[in-house]
């Protein structure tokens, strides 16, 4: 029993780093559109796969993207979810 809740408990750090990496992307697709730098072509690079599929299920609308939302919503239920378990 053990095991299974250290697994559940990485996977939670793992939603958490992955959600902070997603806010970090937004903070600069605002602040510089343009990937220049080194941590937003990682960021993009890490949540790319996640948000393109999301992207093609819920187009953004009048210019917003929602996929950010979606996901991060998606993302903390199944931290709650994993704090069940």
């Amino acid at each position: 029993m053990w095991g299974m809740s250290f697994i559940a408990t990485l996977l939670i750090y793992a939603l958490y780093l992955f959600i902070i990496v997603m806010i970090i992307r937004a903070v600069f697709s605002w602040v510089s559109p343009v990937p220049t730098n080194p941590v937003s072509r990682f960021a993009w690079q890490v949540t790319e796969p996640v948000l393109a599929p999301v992207r093609r299920w819920i187009p953004p609308v009048s210019g917003i993207d929602l996929s950010f939302i979606v996901v991060i919503l998606i993302a903390y239920f199944l931290i709650a979810a994993l704090r069940n378990f």
